[in-house]
């Protein structure tokens, strides 16, 4: 078929060089006519060539069972990475201000977070209570300290639970009235 001609420079141990490979046709073996380009197929492999075309096959089904998956991943990483990255840097400024705390902060942090043990103890029976006493005393304890910074906070999350009541209202609100409507009535005395 083809005499294969190769040309290097340098020792074949080293595995990063570069080579130049010639092909020409052997003298004795008959033109063939070649082959273009989209002829060629990345997997189907002529009859006959290959024992290992079974596997070639399971191979390509398997890819083209797993590639919904691997894109899904793909987005996923893609649109997780941005975040992990703000979470890292975000990590990283609370490590360099922990370093670098202002005098008192850690007193005050130690009261914040026996305020929260506090209402973790006086919270002992009821689940709710659990959810509700450790932060409120954290708050507590933590709006003595910060006291411009607690107004803040209650201001901000006072408008925000404004809109989350309002935005449920208006839901309820509709969902009555559709079920208000005649036809919308399952199970009124006339339709059984």
């Amino acid at each position: 078929m083809f005499k294969v001609i190769q040309r290097s420079v340098g020792p074949a141990s080293l595995s990063l060089l570069t080579f130049r490979v010639y092909a020409s046709p052997k003298k004795d073996s008959p033109h063939k006519t070649s082959v273009k380009v989209n002829e060629l197929s990345l997997y189907s492999v002529p009859e006959g060539q290959s024992k290992y075309v079974e596997l070639e096959e399971s191979i390509s089904h398997l890819r083209r069972y797993c590639e919904p998956y691997t894109s899904w991943c793909q987005e996923m990483y893609s649109q997780t990475k941005p975040r992990m990255q703000s979470l890292v840097q975000w990590g990283l400024g609370s490590y360099e201000y922990l370093q670098n705390a202002p005098p008192g902060f850690f007193p005050r942090l130690g009261v914040i977070g026996f305020a929260g043990i506090v209402g973790l103890l006086l919270a002992r029976g009821s689940k709710i209570k659990k959810l509700v006493y450790p932060p409120g005393f954290m708050g507590l304890a933590a709006s003595l300290y910060y006291p411009q910074q607690a107004i803040v906070f209650v201001q901000v999350s006072g408008e925000k639970l404004y809109d989350w009541g309002l935005r449920g209202y208006i839901v309820i609100e509709d969902l009555w009235k559709n079920f208000q409507k005649p036809g919308n009535v399952k199970n009124s005395p006339g339709n059984k």
